[in-house]
């Protein structure tokens, strides 16, 4: 299966995504993790239907899109909301179905609870909602958030190290903390890296250091349950056995008991593997998604371009 990429003009730059499959559908939208970007996908869409289509996006900051302007924070659930809602206005789609990962999958959440009645389906990997902190932990954390966000901003392009092919890929697994495996890495550093200007053969990240320092404005527990009450589609939700480690271990459990008696269908299984699982091994996830989104799967038409910007891979 191919894509093509494909840019979304927003009032600070561009979002950038790769469309795969046909442009005579509506596609199903694709939302990346925290500091991922849309390549986090790559392996799972070629063993997911055919005869669907699917658009991956970069959100703000991440792989291709533009950062938000200097002096903005980034509030990662809340800027994922307002991002989902300016591409589905974008394309002028009636109602849309989410396939989210992690920071994706609580945007997910957030979207089918806000505009209920214009979500279809919903596949969360390996997270049920926005994380839910402590408020002591959370008081304890907003001094640190705050001064590096000052610092960031203010840090000149020639400060930005560069590195080396195989030390940024060391540099990134060792971020990631055994959750991606090398292949995983090398498909996420395609969008997640760019020449670094006047060292020849050395590269920067692409993403914005201010993600790192984006954990103001959590919601609160009562407001995810508040949430988790507005949520009707049709739900399914796979989670790693070696997955997301959250505080309140509690709150994932909790939600899908309440998505269990509020949604239209609800699906959960849980599978082997890290939270990236549907990056290092797509098979184990795809035949789940599959069936979820073949099932009374309803396709609408869209026009071919809709003023989007493609060129072809």
């Amino acid at each position: 299966m191919s894509f093509e990429e494909v840019e979304i003009p927003v009032p600070w730059g561009t979002l950038h995504g790769k469309w795969w499959g046909p442009k005579d559908k509506q596609p199903i939208l694709f939302l990346h993790g925290w500091q991922d970007n849309a390549g986090t996908f790559d392996p799972l869409i070629p063993l997911l239907p055919k005869d669907l289509s699917y658009l991956c996006v970069d959100f703000p900051g991440h792989g291709l899109s533009s950062p938000f302007p200097t002096g903005t924070f980034y509030y990662i659930f809340w800027d994922g909301l307002v991002i989902a809602r300016r591409i589905v206005k974008h394309f002028k789609w009636p109602k849309v179905s989410i396939v989210g990962h992690s920071l994706g999958g609580a945007v997910g959440f957030m979207y089918a609870s806000v505009y209920p009645e214009e979500v279809d389906k919903l596949v969360s990997l390996d997270i049920a909602c926005p994380r839910v902190s402590q408020p002591k932990t959370l008081m304890k954390g907003f001094p640190a958030c705050i001064d590096n966000f000052l610092k960031y901003e203010n840090l000149p392009p020639s400060s930005q190290p560069c590195y080396e092919m195989e030390e940024m890929l060391g540099i990134a697994e060792a971020g990631y903390k055994g959750s991606v495996g090398r292949p995983g890495l090398e498909i996420l550093m395609r969008r997640g890296m760019k020449p670094a200007p006047g060292a020849k053969d050395k590269f920067l990240f692409s993403r914005d250091v201010r993600l790192k320092v984006a954990g103001l404005a959590m919601p609160s527990l009562d407001i995810v349950m508040e949430m988790a009450e507005k949520v009707n589609c049709h739900y399914l939700n796979i989670r790693a056995s070696d997955g997301l480690k959250m505080e309140n271990a509690e709150v994932y459990p909790t939600v899908l008991d309440v998505l269990r008696k509020t949604c239209r269908s609800f699906n959960y299984h849980e599978v082997e593997g890290t939270h990236h699982v549907h990056l290092n091994d797509p098979e184990k996830v795809s035949g789940f998604i599959s069936s979820f989104l073949l099932e009374t799967h309803d396709v609408p038409s869209v026009p071919t371009t809709n003023g989007v910007e493609c060129s072809s891979k």
